[in-house]
């Protein structure tokens, strides 16, 4: 299964996370823009697990100005804010501000462990080009 379906269109609910509105959740959100492989939110759970985060905080996926192709992608735990674009994928919670959703419009991150696995693999089809290791991208 390419995209985990832990809730489906019929079954979802528009809630709030902290006063700020979930927008899209399964495959609404990957339609919408945004998708998130099996093992990516097998991943992002475990770590959200192990780090102790709070209730309400979910994965926060931004760009910034950086790294050798000029934009690089940013992943932390956050809180939601009041613009953010909010994606459920059954408990995991993706946050994207609007800056942000401009470059990341369309994007798939995935997950590879394992010996020889790169960790969160970015798959955006926004890039026109990106570095060796694929943390950062141009437009």
């Amino acid at each position: 299964m390419g995209l985990l379906d832990l809730v489906s269109d019929s079954t979802a609910k528009e809630t709030a996370i902290a006063g700020v509105p979930v927008s899209k959740t399964g495959d609404a959100a990957a339609r919408e823009g945004l998708e998130l492989t099996e093992p990516a939110i097998l991943e992002v759970r475990r770590l959200k697990q192990a780090e102790n985060q709070p209730e309400g905080h979910g994965l926060r996926l931004g760009v910034k100005g950086g790294g050798c192709s000029g934009l690089s992608y940013e992943l932390k735990f956050t809180e939601p804010r009041e613009k953010d674009r909010v994606f459920a994928f059954g408990d995991v919670r993706v946050f994207v501000d609007p800056k942000s959703y401009v470059y990341l419009k369309g994007i798939r991150l995935d997950f590879q462990g394992g010996l020889k696995g790169k960790g969160f693999v970015f798959v955006n089809p926004n890039a026109t080009g990106s570095c060796g290791c694929g943390e950062s991208f141009s437009v």
